[in-house]
């Protein structure tokens, strides 16, 4: 790990100034995936700047009906919210699949969404990767690419967004809320917060230089059934193969996000009017214009499948 140096600002508009002011810096907090890529020299920032004693830690009901959760609530505390387990159980079961208690319990809201693929080319300083060194190519084009991305992809990059928890904001239709260096606040649509790689994987959010998030708001509940199913090659502490977030209601209709099958969490809302016919009807919609590898094909047809126990469970 290279030396860097620290500083704790006081509020979230001089945490963003700080960054925004120094070359190579970074937000942390709960650091479970940036201290990990500092240790392999992925990410070398040369100045950190800790936002954990920001406050920005609690879960408020909001004046429209829905929870504000602030963007350093740890995963843990999400997860077990009551409002959160009664109206936003597929939010809830999403955060509970995802890595270990013991990393449930650092990691926080903000950060979830923030991570990095685990590409096993990004994570090898020895491959080429355009995500971690722009104009470099991209090694798994031609190598193995069984848990990478079939849709949604690039020729520049072909990474899977690794997280759980944003998938279920997507099918939520969640809103992270930000602050910027000069103060000033914007808000973005979970569907517009992370970018598809085109030419340049290496820029992931929505963000600019500076911003931090403060928070992401779940609108009024939705009702229905929630559903979070995640297909992985072990019982826990793996990352999707495909996962499905799913929100069925009494009358079959509903709304569904996939993860491990593209850069971001993938929703087609057209595919939803689909949902009472059936699995097959929602993912012919859901990956027309898919481009899978030879070893990632089987997502397609996993995707279905994994649908189709979700509706099931679901109707159930």
């Amino acid at each position: 790990m290279k030396s860097f140096t620290y500083e704790r600002p006081g509020s979230p508009a001089e945490a963003a100034a700080a960054v925004a002011r120094t070359p190579n810096a970074k937000f942390i907090a709960g650091g479970t995936n940036l201290l990990d890529l500092m240790k392999l020299q992925i990410e070398t920032p040369a100045h950190l700047v800790d936002v954990n004693a920001l406050g920005l830690d609690t879960i408020e009901p909001t004046p429209e009906g829905g929870l504000r959760v602030g963007a350093l609530v740890r995963n843990t505390d999400l997860a077990a919210d009551a409002r959160v387990r009664k109206d936003y159980g597929v939010l809830s079961r999403a955060l509970l699949a995802g890595a270990s208690g013991q990393l449930r319990n650092k990691a926080t809201t903000a950060g979830n969404l923030l991570q990095r693929t685990r590409c096993p080319y990004f994570y090898d300083t020895a491959q080429a990767c355009n995500k971690r060194q722009p104009g470099s190519g991209c090694s798994a084009l031609d190598g193995i690419s069984r848990q990478l991305a079939v849709i949604g992809a690039s020729e520049a990059c072909i990474a899977t967004h690794p997280g759980d928890m944003a998938v279920a904001m997507r099918v939520l239709d969640a809103t992270v809320e930000t602050v910027d260096a000069k103060g000033a606040t914007r808000k973005i649509a979970i569907a517009d917060f992370h970018r598809l790689p085109g030419d340049t994987p290496q820029i992931e959010t929505a963000l600019k230089p500076g911003e931090l998030i403060t928070a992401v708001t779940l609108p009024k509940p939705l009702g229905g059934t929630h559903i979070y199913r995640k297909v992985r090659d072990r019982a826990s502490y793996a990352y999707a193969l495909v996962s499905v977030a799913a929100v069925v209601q009494p009358d079959g209709s509903g709304r569904v996000a996939f993860g491990g099958v593209a850069p971001k969490p993938w929703r087609v809302e057209a595919a939803e009017t689909d949902m009472a016919r059936g699995a097959k009807a929602v993912t012919d919609k859901v990956f027309a214009g898919a481009k899978p590898t030879h070893e990632n094909a089987y997502k397609l047809k996993l995707a279905e499948r994994t649908l189709t126990a979700a509706i099931t469970e679901a109707r159930a």
